[in-house]
């Protein structure tokens, strides 16, 4: 039971980063000193993305999930769990490709924004 419960959290704080990487220059908007904290998370995501690396914490569900006697996975975290709600089909190379592109694209509108939001008020 503490296994499957340890697996539930570390799938929890997997979406809450993935999250975090995708849209939280969103929050950077509201408390600006984040920004410390997600552009590490945005360089870490779109890594992972761009070499095909599998984030440490699918293993280590994995193996909370097989010390629960529980079912694991062979693919990382966004094949597995985020991309069966967008695609029907398994995930491809271009497609964590283009992922990884839309990671940074979102943020770089996102900084940008908050760039000429700054420099607007610098001007008055």
């Amino acid at each position: 039971m503490w296994y499957r419960l340890g697996a539930d959290l570390v799938l929890l704080l997997h979406l809450a980063f993935v999250l975090f990487v995708v849209a939280g220059g969103l929050l950077v908007l509201k408390w600006p000193r984040l920004a410390w904290l997600h552009l590490p998370a945005v360089v870490w995501g779109t890594v992972v993305e761009f070499t095909g690396w599998i984030c440490p914490l699918t293993p280590l569900e994995n193996a909370l999930r097989a010390m629960a006697g529980a079912a694991t996975y062979d693919a990382d975290f966004i094949e597995h769990y985020i991309l069966p709600l967008l695609y029907p089909a398994d995930i491809t190379r271009d497609s964590q490709l283009i992922l990884g592109m839309i990671v940074i694209g979102v943020n770089v509108a996102i900084y940008g924004w908050l760039r000429q939001r700054s420099l607007a008020r610098e001007q008055r």
